[in-house]
């Protein structure tokens, strides 16, 4: 059997872990423990890679985490007022707002603090 990536958290609305396979569309389990999620997630993947053989589905390839690149960057656009410096306008505003890129506000170290995001150290 294939090893798909598995990732498992905290679901306070249903009072349990839920564990997906993100590799498989729709693939999750509930579990009162993360093991317990993580062993019905199994049976999960076992029972949706019979149903799409059946189906005649193509199955998707185990992802590996360690293949992701990551580029670091963010590009956002947001209203002129919702950033700090000379260029904001405080108060309500009746015509369409000048939209700049976050990135404008990034310096070299990492974000500065800007519309409640700041770097963690």
């Amino acid at each position: 059997m294939a090893r798909y990536p598995i990732e498992v958290f905290w679901s306070d609305e249903d009072e349990g872990y839920i564990a997906i396979a993100p590799d498989l569309p729709g693939a999750s389990a509930w579990g009162r423990t993360e093991a317990e999620a993580i062993q019905e997630l199994h049976t999960v993947i076992d029972l949706w890679i019979k149903a799409a053989n059946k189906a005649g589905n193509l199955i998707p390839k185990p992802s590996n985490p360690a293949d992701l690149s990551y580029s670091g960057k963010f590009p956002m656009r947001v209203p002129e007022s919702s950033m700090p410096g000379p260029h904001a306008r405080p108060g309500p505003r009746r015509e369409p707002e000048p939209v700049r890129a976050l990135s404008a506000h990034q310096g070299p170290g990492g974000t500065r603090q800007a519309g409640g995001m700041t770097r963690r150290r």
